[in-house]
């Protein structure tokens, strides 16, 4: 542990050195000022965004719109992400997502242990539908920026799907968390069938990724003012791609019994 040291003499002679340990709580505090002030920008960044979506949303509908949603999204993620890097609370290796760039649509699954998974794929990826939770959808922050983006909220089956299927048709990618939430503890929630049925429409395949990181902040259930140890490390690689299934059902079960068999043997671990 860092620190300086201070010497003194004891009455028989000996040396008496005592480490001063201010200089560790007070990287610890800058470190927490950092962070969490990096947090609180995010969050007035999407609330300004939001303001100024709102209206585009009215004189932008369609796909005029979408592009200039989804390219603010990736934009803003990305300078995020790199202020994170910049100030030493977070590296990132994202640099596999790239290889998605122009690969044509695809449905993108990946794992969702923390609230930064989406801003790490749609911070490289511009062309992206994510499907989000209506609550996200219907919020503050992120609603009139997600509706312009054309981003697809989670709770209408049938009307998800029907959105979907359609961002594919028109070329683009849609980002989907299977379990339809955040991991909660070590082992996947059940996995959601919409994949499978937006696959087995479209006939567009489902790309795997995996996130892996080496911390729990931003997880589910875990307290947001808990420091976690800095720099956390984030890591997203490719996994199998699955042609579109016959059998949703079937396939959803076989999904899931890969995405535990490939993070069992991740090499970062929270």
């Amino acid at each position: 542990m860092s620190g300086r040291f201070q010497f003194g003499k004891l009455n028989d002679g000996h040396v008496l050195v005592r480490q001063i340990r201010f200089p560790v709580y007070l990287r610890h505090l800058c470190e927490y000022f950092m962070l969490y002030t990096g947090l609180a920008l995010l969050g007035i960044a999407c609330l300004l965004w939001a303001l100024v979506a709102f209206p585009l949303n009215l004189v932008l509908p369609g796909v005029r719109g979408i592009w200039i949603g989804r390219w603010v999204a990736t934009l803003w993620f990305h300078v995020y992400l790199s202020v994170l890097s910049f100030v030493g609370a977070a590296r990132f290796d994202l640099r596999e997502l790239d290889a998605l760039r122009g690969a044509g649509p695809l449905i993108i699954a990946a794992n969702h242990p923390g609230l930064l998974d989406a801003p790490m794929v749609l911070s490289r990826l511009p062309n992206v539908a994510c499907v989000l939770k209506s609550s996200l959808i219907d919020s503050v922050f992120w609603g009139a920026a997600a509706r312009l983006a054309g981003y697809i909220r989670n709770d209408w089956f049938v009307g998800s799907v029907k959105l979907a299927v359609e961002e594919l048709h028109r070329g683009g990618q849609i980002l989907v968390f299977p379990e339809g939430t955040r991991t909660e503890g070590a082992s996947l929630g059940e996995f959601r069938l919409g994949p499978a049925y937006v696959s087995s429409r479209s006939g567009f395949p489902i790309q795997t990724i995996f996130i892996e990181q080496d911390t729990d902040f931003l997880g589910k259930g875990q307290p947001l003012l808990k420091r976690p140890d800095l720099p956390m490390h984030f890591r997203i690689r490719m996994g199998k791609r699955f042609d579109s299934p016959s059998d949703p059902r079937a396939f959803t079960i076989t999904l899931r019994e890969y995405f535990e068999s490939e993070l069992r043997s991740s090499s970062l671990g929270a």
